[in-house]
């Protein structure tokens, strides 16, 4: 089967993500709100558990592998995993998936608003240190995740939790000169998040280079001078640890070389045109973009920068970006707030197109670069006519720069302009649904328009560049008559004018002898 044919049928079963009539404006809240007094029900059991951070880009992405067990008399089908305030702003595409049955697809999650629990014991495992949480004084966040069916008393379930930290390091130290290497520090818990008794776990860090200078260590319990982590090249690590009880937290922290730019996207705004009777769609990106990586101690050197480039060190500074486009994309340009830049190279044909962007001057940490790019591309790649007569409308959600350090984005908004006189409008956005803020169908005027636009807004948070093969699929449909109603418009305009321009020209303005 097609794609195309494959995303149609999608939009027809997926009703939780389907915004249907151009004149509608719907609101999606993403987050459920849980009574003052609630605490989750001790019903679970996490009878193994694997917590894996990798910090190879400039984000951090943290996976829980963890065997539930429902430990109460009645099945279960609702998980909860515990986050702070602080967290859970930075936290984004959350996903959980069934380890064992990757076809199960991804399970039902939601965030939900709750008390944050108070420090209040000590743990044998770090004396100095360690806390669980029992009692609730302020506000604390959860997600709710869904089986997709009741597990019984003592059954087993295996979940793979993954999501993203953005904002995740802190440059240490927090000024460097322009040719030292970076470091960035990150804080951790020992034990993974949980709200419930884990009988046994273990935590992996695994980082971009193999050069660790400081991480916290703590002892093996019963095993003389030994401590934890172990490590092995860029790899620590903790554990296995014994049975904590639920809310066990362990602070510590890592702090790794990352001589490469810490790119923050904190607005991305994404504007995509379709136009039947142009065939073309095009697309406009403005960026404000952000280096999160350690300032500079001393003022810019361009000299020194120029210097040093004729030996291509490895430099911490963004210096250049790589922008893969669909193939056949034409008419690409970059600017910024000075207006347009030169130094950029675009190369298209009929396998592949690509946009490299070198910035107007190189960015340090602490700097920012807002910059715009754009380019069109054929209709006929990513817009298909279905036997009904409609339309479905398949582009990437998220396109942008493709590093190999990585980029994060902290606000996404994308905004489809979809031809005059659209309806019946339905969208699927192929991204993790806890992600997706809000999103709407109204109109929008343009010029020549007669009763406006159908515009499709969906606002986004916290994604990261692994999420670009990702999908936006929208279906729509419009009428014949409503396609020719702007032409008609247009020439019946300029008829008008013309007659009215012969009528004024067919009046006698002189003064006639009597």
């Amino acid at each position: 089967m097609k794609p195309f044919s494959i995303a149609t049928a999608l939009l027809g079963l997926v009703s939780g993500a389907l915004v249907s009539g151009a004149a509608e404006t719907p609101s999606h809240s993403r987050s459920a709100v849980l009574p003052a007094d609630f605490k989750p029900p001790q019903v679970w059991k996490n009878a193994n558990l694997v917590h894996i951070i990798s910090l190879e880009k400039n984000y951090a992405k943290e996976q829980i592998n963890v065997i539930i067990e429902n430990a109460a008399s009645e099945p279960q089908d609702e998980y909860y995993l515990p986050f702070n305030a602080d967290q859970f702003s930075r936290i984004g595409a959350f996903e959980v998936n069934d380890r064992k049955d990757a076809a199960a697809g991804p399970f039902v999650a939601e965030a939900v608003e709750y008390d944050p629990l108070r420090f209040v014991s000590s743990s044998p495992w770090f004396p100095s240190g360690a806390v669980w949480l029992t009692d609730t004084t302020s506000n604390v966040q959860y997600f709710r995740i869904r089986l997709p069916a009741p597990l019984k008393p003592g059954g087993q379930q295996t979940l793979g939790i993954s999501y993203y930290y953005l904002k995740a390091y802190e440059p240490l130290p927090a000024s460097i000169d322009q040719n030292d290497k970076q470091y960035l520090h990150y804080e951790f818990s020992l034990y993974s998040p949980s709200a419930y008794t884990t009988s046994k776990q273990k935590t992996e860090i695994k980082a971009g280079s193999a050069t660790i200078p400081d991480y916290t260590q703590i002892p093996i319990p019963g095993n003389g001078d030994d401590v934890f982590p172990t490590k092995q090249g860029s790899k620590l690590t903790y554990g296995p640890f014994g049975e904590e009880p639920a809310f066990t937290v362990v602070p510590a922290g890592v702090r790794v070389e990352f001589n490469k730019p810490v790119t923050h996207v904190s607005n991305l705004e994404r504007d995509i045109e379709v136009s039947h009777w142009g065939g073309n769609i095009a697309f406009e990106e403005r960026y404000t973009l952000h280096h999160r990586g350690a300032n500079l101690t001393n003022q810019f050197n361009r000299v020194k920068w120029a210097q040093a480039q004729f030996m291509n060190p490895n430099t911490y500074a963004l210096k250049e970006m790589r922008v893969p486009l669909h193939a056949g994309s034409t008419d690409a340009y970059f600017t910024d707030t000075i207006g347009n830049v030169s130094t950029s190279n675009f190369r298209s044909n009929k396998r592949e197109a690509s946009l490299e962007l070198r910035p107007r001057y190189p960015v340090f940490g602490g700097w920012k670069y807002p910059f715009t790019i754009g380019w069109n591309s054929d209709a006929a790649n990513l817009l298909r006519k279905t036997a009904t007569g409609g339309y479905v409308l398949k582009v990437p959600f998220l396109e942008g720069p493709k590093q190999a350090e990585g980029v994060e984005y902290e606000n996404i908004d994308v905004r489809v302009l979809l031809p005059e006189g659209a309806e019946k409008v339905k969208l699927l956005a192929d991204i993790p649904e806890t992600s997706i803020v809000d999103y709407s169908v109204d109109l929008h005027r343009t010029y020549l328009d007669t009763i406006g636009r159908t515009a499709v807004h969906i606002k986004a948070r916290n994604l990261v560049d692994d999420f670009r093969d990702r999908d936006l699929i929208i279906s729509y449909d419009v009428s014949p008559t409503v396609t020719l109603r702007k032409p008609l418009i247009v020439f019946g305009s300029m008829l008008t004018v013309f007659i009215g321009a012969w009528v004024v020209g067919k009046v006698q303005m002189g003064i006639s002898k009597a």
